[in-house]
């Protein structure tokens, strides 16, 4: 298969640029507040002691995160440090044979690692993403390198109509929808309420919530008895977060989402699950918080590190395979590095 892309996927989706223009702005205000409240109160320096990392894999993960500030969205192709997604020691077994699943904010991180392990159990994958094309076109060879069909389709989920027509592309091009994975995400920390203005507010829960709900609303006329649904919960949405108010409240609102549409679709035979991570090495944070902060990312968990994606993948080919979890829906499954739910 050639690796030039295809006209439809050179094509930029709608107002894609403009959005992730948008969001870089929302992140330039808040670097300008973050500054202005550091040189107000000075750095507090001193390192914390840190007990060691706990390593359970096949592989140690990194436990140092570099101090590195990224625009938003976020590029994993500038990241100094490399997201795992690959995960080597995972063998697939003919888990989604033959089913098509579409990945919203498929082009990196979490999205990136679930699109390659989907191809890896035999699924032919569908990428929705907003700008990130050089990271897309990455997954994309990815996919086929295990074999099955990656097709790219930017745009923006805020957008219900380009929701609709990704979904109508993806059954156009492969003939079926097995699986949604509703993943793409905006997410922009605030020390304060007060920081959060209307337009943060309006493009978080936009882009996490009604885009979920877009999604699902345009898949679900196409799904069948034995199809699925997975949400990226969050963490923050089990126990909240000071400095991350908007996000965390539209993560506590994609889990009851999961819940509900579970409860409203289980008499047609689709499960609709939620995997909730923890703090998971991807571009979301780098682009989020300062350098500083991304360095100690994760160190807060109780096994002292962040998740790489290859350690989350897994959990959506389980829920999403009728092989695994067959009887499954509506729940929430923490991955979060620390003991309990929470």
């Amino acid at each position: 298969m050639s690796d030039k892309p295809s006209a439809r996927e050179e094509g930029r989706g709608p107002g894609t640029e403009a959005a992730a223009e948008h969001q870089r702005e929302l992140q330039r205000e808040q670097d300008r507040k973050d500054e202005a409240k550091a040189q107000a109160k000075g750095q507090e320096g001193g390192e914390q002691k840190q007990s060691k990392a706990m390593q359970a894999g096949p592989r140690p993960q990194p436990e140092d995160m570099p101090a590195q500030h990224l625009p938003k969205p976020g590029l994993e192709a500038d990241m100094e440090l490399k997201p795992r997604f690959y995960a080597p020691d995972y063998r697939g077994s003919g888990k989604l044979k033959g089913m098509v699943a579409l990945v919203t904010g498929g082009d990196s991180g979490i999205g990136r690692a679930v699109a390659v392990l989907y191809a890896r159990e035999g699924a032919d994958v569908a990428i929705v993403y907003l700008s990130s094309h050089e990271d897309a076109q990455e997954t994309k060879r990815h996919v086929e390198k295990e074999g099955r069909q990656c097709l790219l389709i930017p745009g923006d989920v805020k957008d219900s109509a380009f929701c609709k027509e990704a979904v109508e592309k993806t059954v156009a091009e492969f003939d079926r929808l097995d699986i949604l994975v509703n993943n793409a995400a905006f997410q922009e920390h605030a020390d304060s309420i007060e920081d959060i203005t209307d337009e943060r507010l309006e493009e978080t829960m936009k882009t996490n919530i009604f885009g979920y709900f877009y999604m699902a609303r345009a898949a679900v006329p196409h799904l069948k008895q034995g199809s699925s649904i997975v949400n990226s919960g969050s963490v923050v949405g089990l126990r909240g977060s000071g400095s991350l108010l908007d996000y965390s409240a539209t993560k506590g609102a994609i889990h009851a989402f999961t819940m509900s549409l579970a409860s409203s679709l289980i008499d047609k035979g689709i499960r609709v699950n939620c995997v909730a991570p923890g703090p998971v090495w991807t571009p979301l944070n780098p682009a989020d918080q300062t350098a500083e902060k991304v360095a100690q990312f994760g160190k807060q968990s109780d096994m002292k590190r962040p998740a790489q994606p290859e350690e989350l993948s897994p959990a959506y080919v389980f829920l999403a395979a009728p092989s695994c979890a067959s009887y499954i829906t509506g729940i929430v499954l923490p991955v979060t590095g620390s003991v309990g739910a929470t």
